[in-house]
């Protein structure tokens, strides 16, 4: 049996713009439905969206049939969780606040087999490996395992030239929400200040020869990010499109017409 190509991988090191989506309503039919939109890469979030891997495996079977790229971030960086999440499929992880070279290493050496890392090993029992049905899987699998770990704190900032050095970490993905509460900008992840820190960290990765990314909604600035060089931006989030969606129509039925009250700016 064959094993799964990661083309999300792949695009990064072609240095070809990946376009995607954020996932929060933690629901596979819900994914199956934008696995079918044309969206390059769709993040599964376990940090803030209710899953867990059962819910996150569920949404993994219902994007396989399809060329979209699944993204999982769980809910923390814990070794033996991260293992669950690459036993059922997940090649691809976004890990959140990594703040030092010494925190990125061990999310790394979470993904590989001994001697290069401490993944545990129990392929007999993983859909990753098909069940131990695909060819030489534990020697191989690392070639397929995408590592970006989150920067999105002043700390992680001022050591980022240190984490983008670390071996086998292949992205780096600015948070905006909580990088504008670490620089006491609580809810304002589009002020001007976040948006400046966020180009001078993508500068350095880049410099690095890291792929860079991040999450933001208002098309414009994401069209910047994307001109900044970033490589992967999710451009919208799932739970937002259909709020918006509904509210809209609300509105134009209930509202006399009246256009929506005005939002706060948001990454979201």
């Amino acid at each position: 049996m064959e094993m799964p190509i990661n083309l999300f991988k792949r695009a990064l090191l072609a240095n070809s713009p990946q376009v995607g989506c954020w996932m929060g309503l933690s629901d596979p039919y819900a994914a199956e439905l934008l696995a079918t939109t044309g969206f390059d890469w769709l993040l599964i979030d376990a940090e803030h969206a209710p899953n867990d891997p059962r819910s996150v495996l569920a949404q993994l079977q219902a994007l396989a049939a399809y060329s979209v790229q699944a993204v999982v971030r769980p809910v923390n960086s814990d070794s033996a969780l991260l293992k669950q999440y690459l036993d059922i499929g997940a090649q691809t992880l976004l890990l959140p606040m990594i703040e030092t070279p010494a925190e990125a290493a061990r999310v790394v050496a979470a993904t590989r087999y001994p001697p290069r890392g401490h993944r545990g090993v129990g392929s007999a029992l993983a859909r990753a490996s098909r069940w131990n049905q695909i060819d030489e899987y534990l020697s191989r699998a690392t070639d397929e395992i995408c590592v970006l770990v989150q920067i999105e704190s002043v700390t992680a900032l001022n050591n980022a030239a240190e984490i983008c050095a670390v071996e086998g970490v292949d992205g780096i993905f600015f948070g905006p929400a909580d990088l504008s509460a670490s620089l006491g900008l609580l809810g304002r992840p589009m002020d001007p200040a976040v948006r400046r820190a966020i180009a001078e960290g993508m500068a350095v990765a880049k410099a690095a020869g890291k792929a860079t990314g991040t999450l933001c909604s208002d098309v414009q600035l994401a069209h910047e990010f994307f001109a900044l060089g970033a490589l992967f931006v999710a451009v919208g989030v799932d739970t937002t499109l259909l709020i918006k969606a509904a509210r809209s129509l609300v509105t134009e039925f209930k509202g006399a017409g009246q256009p929506l009250a005005a939002q706060p700016p948001s990454v979201y």
